[in-house]
């Protein structure tokens, strides 16, 4: 089985929906879903993206700074990791996903470890 990265991306800075409680409760489901299929592997909710941190190597010294690498109008908001046997498949969990959260789910195969 192959493993996935299935991110949600959500813009920011955008107040949590009025069914936020509903969304959440939905999405537990689903993650008890992949969990008895045995897909589900691991999953995090991330902090804003004004929380993150940079560091960036240059030459022998480390540049440290504050907020996300890039500024973009959208940020991962979380994601979950699953077992697939094949894209297919886990293109079935993302879009279960998609259709719980009503958020864009990237789905992108983890490199071979």
């Amino acid at each position: 089985m192959k493993e996935y990265l299935l991110s949600i991306y959500q813009p920011d800075d955008t107040p949590p929906p009025d069914n936020l409680d509903e969304i959440m409760r939905d999405l537990y489901a689903l993650n008890d879903e992949m969990r008895a299929a045995g897909a589900w592997v691991f999953a995090a909710g991330l902090h804003a993206p004004s929380t993150a941190t940079v560091v960036r190597a240059q030459g022998n010294d480390m540049l440290v700074t504050d907020g996300p690498y890039i500024e973009t109008k959208e940020h991962i908001g979380g994601f979950t990791v699953i077992q697939a046997a094949d894209l297919d498949e886990a293109l079935d969990w993302g879009k279960k996903m998609a259709a719980v959260i009503t958020l864009p789910i990237e789905v992108r195969p983890l490199a071979d470890h």
